[in-house]
């Protein structure tokens, strides 16, 4: 994290499901329909590339399970430490370019994905997950199919994955094959269960209205985090030198305004230099 790009091979990995396909671009297809939908239609690779607007951005993937490891107390789930983010250049297309040929109707509430990981035993339940029909129309929600300029590597989602820059990774389904446009919210364990929290808790701004219950809320967007790149842990400095501390600062999206430093355990604060980016 000492450069604002995360390199491909540096890049986080993470699944839900073991059964990870070895997907063959020439015969991979992206389905897209659904109740909201007036037509189905599918896609492949090419057409995906040749037919639509290709778009480029940068933007952090981040887990929502990032740095779970370090809480106290215990929370279940991957024990992450400080590396569950990285920040890309994503090429792709707009999703809503996508729905849009087919004939997205007004009833529209959520647009579902689902991808080619399956479970080793029929029990568990797929790896399915919705974002709110206004998040699938926003012009830098992506389907895309190359990161820092190759294509996706296997392990980060070839050969195409869904880009939500702000909202965290759960949403960002890796090798999607499937996009549905659905009239009612969608009832998965992924989404009713699991990657939730106490409504009222956390600053959000995106909600999630059509997931909400009494008590809780889906994570959605990611909140301001900061890094410190250059020194590690335990590190010794020499007395009364000037040292340099580095690093870097992310959110969903709205901006860092200003990082500051303690270096006394936060009895003073001193205010860093931010960088063009």
């Amino acid at each position: 994290f000492g450069d604002v790009i995360t390199p491909n091979d540096r890049f986080f990995v993470r699944w839900h499901l073991a059964n990870i396909a070895h997907i063959d671009a020439s015969t991979w297809r992206l389905d897209v329909g659904g109740d909201a939908a007036s037509q189905n239609v599918q896609l492949t690779l090419d057409q995906l590339k040749q037919d639509f607007e290709p778009v480029e951005l940068v933007a952090v993937c981040q887990c929502a399970g990032n740095r779970r490891g370090l809480s106290d107390p215990h929370v279940a789930g991957v024990q992450w430490g400080y590396g569950a983010m990285g920040n890309a250049r994503w090429k792709g297309v707009r999703l809503k370019d996508i729905l849009a040929r087919t004939g997205l109707k007004k009833e529209a509430m959520e647009v579902a994905f689902n991808g080619a990981d399956r479970a080793p035993i029929d029990a568990a339940p797929a790896f399915v997950k919705s974002i709110p029909a206004w998040k699938a129309m926003d012009e830098n929600t992506l389907v895309a199919y190359e990161m820092n300029g190759a294509p996706l590597p296997h392990w980060n989602g070839f050969p195409a994955r869904i880009v939500v820059p702000g909202w965290t990774a759960t949403y960002w389904m890796k090798q999607v094959t499937s996009i549905r446009a659905l009239s009612q919210p969608l009832g998965s364990f992924w989404m009713n269960t699991a990657y939730r929290i106490p409504k009222g808790k956390f600053p959000v701004v995106d909600r999630f209205v059509s997931q909400e219950s009494d008590t809780t809320t889906p994570i959605t967007e990611i909140l301001v985090n900061s890094l410190i790149t250059n020194l590690a842990d335990g590190q010794r400095l020499p007395v009364g030198a000037a040292a340099l501390v580095a690093g870097v600062a992310w959110d969903g999206g709205a901006g860092i305004r200003r990082v500051d430093v303690s270096v006394d355990e936060g009895r003073t604060w001193a205010t860093a230099d931010l960088g063009p980016d």
